[in-house]
């Protein structure tokens, strides 16, 4: 594989495919750890390792031969197997999604009356809310943000280069067009991205590092995302 000349390789053997897996197990166990604080909830977490563990061979019979480059490709094949299949759970349903939206606007009100992020003691003196129905919320804006955000980075749904997932050279290129985009976040959002991607944080531990809420996080997802959408949408329409 090649990032600037990609080209098919010839089928990995069992035997080396068997090898890679055992090799890239470390970067599996790695996004599992990250995406099961919330994905358990919905999927078994056996049957999140086998779906996490067949994006990684998805991804070697895409790729071959495995270079430096190939664990930034895996990691997109493993999230996105994952994320796939919390669509395919309807993880959130039409009834959550209007709960979640509700709630949003909610928060939103009373962090403007606070001037301040609200915790969620403030939350539960303002809204009467139990700890259960804020986790339920956190966890489905979160893995809303986190699949929304894949799929621009991805190039989901973008009719220059497809399904980003599916290609390796395609991947790259939208790499190098994202590249250009994310030069407009400003540095807690670029922090983000550089926790969630490369340092595979989830919502609790970039929380923590950045000193503000779960919730918050989720907010800043959204925006970074929606600036990396507009952004990437005007360059292409001057194209």
């Amino acid at each position: 594989m090649s990032v600037n000349g990609y080209s098919q390789t010839d089928a990995l053997t069992a035997q080396q495919e068997a090898g890679y897996i055992q090799q890239y197990l470390p970067l599996v166990n790695k996004i599992l750890r990250q995406l099961s604080y919330h994905a358990n909830a919905v999927i078994d977490s056996h049957d999140l390792q086998q779906i996490a563990l067949v994006g990684l061979l998805t991804a070697l019979r895409r790729y071959g031969i495995p270079d430096a480059e190939f664990p930034g490709y895996a990691k997109y094949r493993i999230r996105g197997a994952i994320l796939d299949e919390l669509r395919q759970a309807d993880w959130r349903p039409r009834t959550l999604r209007q709960k979640t939206h509700q709630l949003s606007h909610q928060i939103q009100q009373i962090t403007q009356k606070l001037g301040r992020e609200p915790d969620f003691a403030d939350l539960q003196q303002a809204l009467a809310l139990d700890a259960e129905t804020y986790h339920d919320y956190l966890q489905s804006e979160y893995l809303a943000s986190v699949e929304s955000l894949d799929a621009v980075m991805e190039g989901e749904g973008d009719a220059q280069f497809g399904t980003h997932r599916d290609n390796p050279e395609r991947f790259y290129a939208r790499q190098q067009q994202l590249s250009q985009a994310i030069a407009i976040l400003d540095p807690r959002e670029q922090l983000i991205l550089t926790l969630y991607y490369h340092h595979e944080m989830n919502l609790k531990e970039i929380a923590l590092v950045l000193e503000i809420s779960e919730a918050r996080v989720c907010q800043l997802n959204k925006r970074l995302n929606d600036k990396l959408v507009a952004h990437i949408k005007q360059s292409e329409s001057v194209c």
